[in-house]
């Protein structure tokens, strides 16, 4: 009974050996395509947001809120009135200026008319001269005066929130309200001083932050900081950020990568790459022929990002080569190309059309 099994064994292994020959020799693969892409290498750094303007209005004067005209977070125009306090003594002196301007030249009137006759001296005139000069100055003294009473936009914004209500009194340096320019942000981090001779001014960046996971705000660096911090060795660097939609806020920390030496790279992806000690290699598949056969190929890599890789020397843009099932492929293979990924198709939506 042994003896039987046995020769049923050999003879069921014999006549399978070629079909386990032949799905070993084919394994399936998928496969991505070398194309060239911008690339850059980047600076990582993590900064703060600034608006582009920023203020804290406050009282220049000791007196009570007579109007507020704003709502909290309300858009604003440069030159709007904000705030108002009471101004009615001042207004009462200006009228009394006034009166005083319109008396001094009637009679500075009334002396020039004479004088032309001979019927009065010249120092009579300039006498009321000086008089409707200085009449006039007390008069533009108290308008300069009066606009202390008026808070208004420096520039147009956003306002804050209010803390303030009409009847309190206000004192000088006493903050009102703030007032944010947001169309644009300013972005201020700090890199390393040995990636000085890397930045410059127009050089893009992309900045991410916590509140909007999904959104890669884009910028440039408008400035350079002008000293080396000698404690942490450390340059300041400005970038400004377009903010249309005045989703960022001031005070927003910010993940950034700045874009240096931008260039157009050949790109594979990360799964592609083979390391074997310093070097790497990956398996090329060739499609001219009528059965897909691989072959090993070194390569030279450059710089790293997510889920992809530079290849400076080894692949030629359009080759094809194996990003999923490298752990069957082998040199000189031949193989079963089950798609190839792209911006549109990535290697799950692949291995489900293959069920």
């Amino acid at each position: 009974m042994l003896l039987f099994f046995s020769r049923f064994l050999v003879i069921v292994l014999l006549t399978t050996a070629p079909a386990l020959v032949l799905a070993q020799s084919e394994p399936s693969v998928i496969g991505a395509r070398a194309v060239l892409a911008p690339w850059s290498d980047p600076i990582e750094a993590l900064g703060t947001l600034q608006a582009d303007e920023s203020v804290t209005l406050s009282a220049t004067v000791t007196d009570t809120i007579a109007e507020i005209t704003f709502q909290d977070g309300q858009r604003v125009a440069q030159g709007d009135t904000l705030i108002r306090l009471q101004d009615a003594e001042e207004q009462a002196l200006l009228r009394v200026a006034q009166a005083l301007r319109d008396e001094q030249r009637n009679a500075l009137g009334r002396s020039t008319e004479l004088q032309n006759r001979n019927l009065a001296a010249r120092a009579d005139v300039e006498d009321n001269q000086s008089r409707l000069d200085q009449a006039e100055a007390e008069i533009a003294a108290l308008n300069a005066r009066l606009q202390d009473y008026q808070l208004k936009a420096p520039f147009s914004g956003r306002v804050g929130i209010r803390n303030v209500s009409p009847g309190a009194l206000v004192t000088p340096g006493m903050a009102l309200i703030t007032l944010d320019k947001l169309d644009v942000m300013k972005l201020d981090f700090s890199v390393p001083e040995a990636y000085l001779n890397r930045l410059a001014p127009g050089l893009s960046l992309s900045a991410t932050t916590a509140a909007f996971p999904d959104k890669v705000f884009n910028g440039e660096i408008a400035s350079l900081g002008t000293r080396v911090d000698p404690v942490t060795r450390s340059i300041n660097v400005r970038a400004e950020l377009d903010n249309p939609d005045e989703r960022l806020r001031p005070g927003m920390l910010m993940e950034v990568v700045v874009r240096q030496q931008p260039r157009e790279s050949l790109v594979l992806p990360e799964s592609a790459i083979q390391p074997d000690g310093n070097r790497h290699y990956v398996m090329l598949i060739d499609d001219h022929v009528t059965s897909p056969r691989l072959r090993q190929q070194s390569v030279e890599i450059g710089e790293r990002r997510a889920g992809e890789v530079e290849i400076n020397d080894g692949v030629a843009p359009g080759d094809i080569v194996v990003v999923h099932g490298l752990q069957r492929a082998r040199d000189g293979q031949t193989v079963r190309v089950m798609g190839l990924i792209d911006d549109d198709t990535d290697v799950r939506d692949l291995l489900e059309a293959d069920r």
